[in-house]
């Protein structure tokens, strides 16, 4: 099916105005999972904005692991409805429709929020239209490089940090991988919830850490995190079990009753019965975009309180170099194509 033909059966509005969006735009596609190579910049049609939905020119698109999952066939690639299709969740970009003239989103505001890839098209591509819920207005003090950044990182650091571990004085937290895209917001969280966070990281990340407020870092390429930290009360898993094992190493250095909450799809899965048998609570994560978080984590940034590191920005056309380098592992932060 070609990308003409697809938009042969997207719903239209007929009483919607007319749209400044133009009807191809440049995205990047994939006709079948596969490796980073199979990725490419082509023509597509403009998604059609309908009912709550917004229509977003992309200035930014952020990447994340659950993308290059999606491309490989594993993640959540069993609800693509049809090839070619474009994934990509986190976006940033100026509002070009609104669901109507009231709406708080207005043609012209700066916004940043999650895409609805893959059951639609997502982020990857100069235009994405996303339902109104999943999509925030910009942090001000961040160009929307860093705001592309954000959205899905934080939220799922959000999730788990205070809805899932409740994050407060006192609190022991051993945050595993705290240097990725997701840990290092969730140190920051932690943090400014009052809890004592203990982060693993490679060598070179581990006096960024300590100054983002970890308490102790610890360089796992020369410490068995096991011999240094025991009776914590939250194991905040972003590795999973398939690395060395982490996840179940983790369950001897919580408190009897503590919490483990593994992050990775797919990666740890025997989780509940060793929790169980190792006699503490346990919990996976898969976030839920919600704009309404999004804007206290806009506000947080805003006061800075709350800081996102940016790895590496390449072009559009190079989405296959950039999931090549997220998928070698150990980036600093996040990954972010800019969208011409």
């Amino acid at each position: 099916m070609t990308p003409h033909e697809t938009n042969s059966i997207t719903p239209h509005i007929v009483s919607a105005p007319p749209s400044t969006a133009p009807a191809l735009m440049k995205a990047v596609v994939f006709d079948t999972p596969g490796d980073p190579s199979v990725l490419r910049l082509t023509d597509v049609a403009t998604p059609a904005r309908v009912g709550s939905e917004v229509l977003v020119k992309v200035s930014a698109a952020g990447i994340n692991p659950i993308d290059a999952k999606t491309r490989s066939g594993a993640g959540v690639s069993i609800a693509i409805p049809f090839y070619p299709t474009v994934i990509g969740r986190d976006f940033c970009g100026i509002v070009v429709e609104s669901p109507y003239d009231g709406h708080p989103l207005k043609p012209g505001d700066e916004v940043y929020g999650v895409s609805a890839a893959p059951r639609t098209f997502g982020s990857y591509a100069q235009y994405v239209a996303v339902p109104s819920l999943q999509v925030a207005r910009k942090p001000r003090r961040l160009t929307p490089v860093e705001a592309a950044a954000v959205p899905t990182a934080a939220l799922t650091a959000w999730g788990v940090v205070v809805d899932l571990a409740k994050a407060h004085e006192g609190q022991r937290m051993l945050i595993h991988a705290g240097a990725g895209g997701v840990g290092h917001l969730a140190v920051q969280l932690a943090v400014y919830f009052g809890a004592r966070v203990i982060a693993t990281t490679s060598g070179n990340n581990v006096s960024w850490l300590r100054g983002l407020g970890a308490e102790e870092v610890i360089d796992y390429t020369t410490t068995r995190f096991e011999e240094r930290v025991s009776d914590v009360d939250v194991v905040i898993d972003l590795v999973g079990n398939v690395h060395d094992h982490t996840g179940t190493r983790s369950l001897s250095v919580l408190r009897h009753g503590g919490l483990i909450i593994s992050v990775p799809t797919g990666g740890w899965p025997g989780l509940a019965a060793e929790a169980e048998d190792a006699g503490v609570r346990w919990s996976g994560y898969s976030v839920s975009p919600d704009a309404a978080c999004l804007a206290i984590i806009s506000r947080l940034i805003d006061s800075g309180d709350l800081h996102v590191h940016v790895a590496e920005i390449f072009p559009l056309d190079e989405a296959a170099e950039a999931h090549a380098l997220l998928e070698r592992g150990h980036t600093r932060g996040k990954i972010v194509l800019e969208v011409p």
